[in-house]
């Protein structure tokens, strides 16, 4: 080596900062945002990280008494038990039915809401409509449930007896299981599509307005400009959404499924989430509901994973 490519190699190694010094001078310098994003940080790190400690009971035998590491180990027992159970087939069709008719229904639904909102130019009308849409968001869960309950009452329901003026008998909504899927499915609609078309109008709003005027001056229609020039703008945050979604598609909450649920629909309305309060808090059967909730969860990791990279491969927009 000669002197002059030893001279560069030292000086290279002398400049070159060092990870901890960099970091942290990186912090020292911006503390402020690093102040900003700690409660979003220590929130995840404790509630979302933390409570992972107790997976490991999902492979023993666990004893209150005895302690997560005292307990015995017993490895898959319990995803054996469950599946290799009766009800797994049943639990797993009406959690993968259920979220697919959702997701069908309900993920289109903001879309086109978005879509005619942008189109609308009655300041008045558009505001509020957005806002008797907007509103049915912010009821509780347990509200909804008693409202769609009150609504849907064979004695004494606005919705039957509504149908009944027309000469025609109302359907069982409550306890037929045929019904039960899409009375919850259309209270989830009602609830929150007018809140998700926030995402889509946020993202129309960054439509170049000279795009529709030279698409004017071509002549083209509102529903032409609507169709080549909004829709794809939005389409991005509609594969970002939809990656989500499908993510999540085993991940049907238990808290309005349970407020809907009777003995009578029980054999359409029992999802993964049900079944895992029942065992768990119900029946105190604590490794077993674990096993069930990881299974669930590991499932969601996986389609999210797959459908993620099957959008990075047919289009620019991934999650990562």
């Amino acid at each position: 080596m000669s002197a002059t490519s030893k001279a560069a190699a030292i000086g290279t190694k002398r400049t070159k900062p060092s990870g901890n010094g960099s970091l942290r001078s990186r912090i020292l310098k911006n503390w402020e945002l690093y102040l900003f994003i700690a409660p979003a940080f220590l929130y995840f790190l404790v509630f979302q990280y933390g409570p992972m400690y107790g997976i490991q009971i999902a492979f023993k035998n666990f004893t209150p008494s005895k302690g997560i590491l005292g307990s015995d180990w017993v490895g898959f027992a319990h995803f054996e038990r469950f599946f290799n159970s009766y009800y797994f087939w049943e639990l797993l069709w009406n959690t993968l039915s259920l979220s697919l008719y959702e997701l069908v229904i309900g993920f289109p639904l903001p879309i086109i809401l978005a879509l005619a909102f942008n189109e609308v130019r009655n300041g008045f009308f558009k505001k509020s409509v957005q806002t008797i849409t907007y509103a049915p968001h912010f009821i509780s869960v347990v509200v909804m449930a008693g409202m769609v309950i009150t609504f849907l009452s064979p004695s004494s329901g606005m919705i039957v007896k509504l149908i009944g003026m027309f000469g025609i008998d109302a359907p069982a909504f409550l306890t037929d299981p045929n019904w039960f899927k899409t009375v919850y499915v259309m209270s989830g609609v009602w609830q929150n599509a007018g809140w998700g078309t926030i995402i889509y109008l946020a993202a129309l709003s960054g439509v170049d307005p000279q795009l529709h005027e030279a698409a004017i001056v071509d002549g083209a229609s509102r529903f032409k400009r609507v169709i080549h020039i909004n829709l794809p703008t939005i389409v991005p945050t509609i594969t970002i959404l939809l990656i989500l979604n499908v993510g999540n598609i085993l991940g049907v909450g238990y808290e309005k499924v349970l407020l809907l649920q009777n003995p009578l629909n029980m054999n359409s309305s029992d999802v993964i989430s049900t079944f895992v309060y029942r065992s768990g808090l119900v029946s105190a059967q604590y490794s077993f509901s674990t096993a069930v909730g990881l299974f669930n969860s590991l499932v969601n990791a996986i389609l999210l994973i797959t459908v993620n990279k099957i959008a990075k491969r047919t289009s620019e927009t991934s999650l990562w």
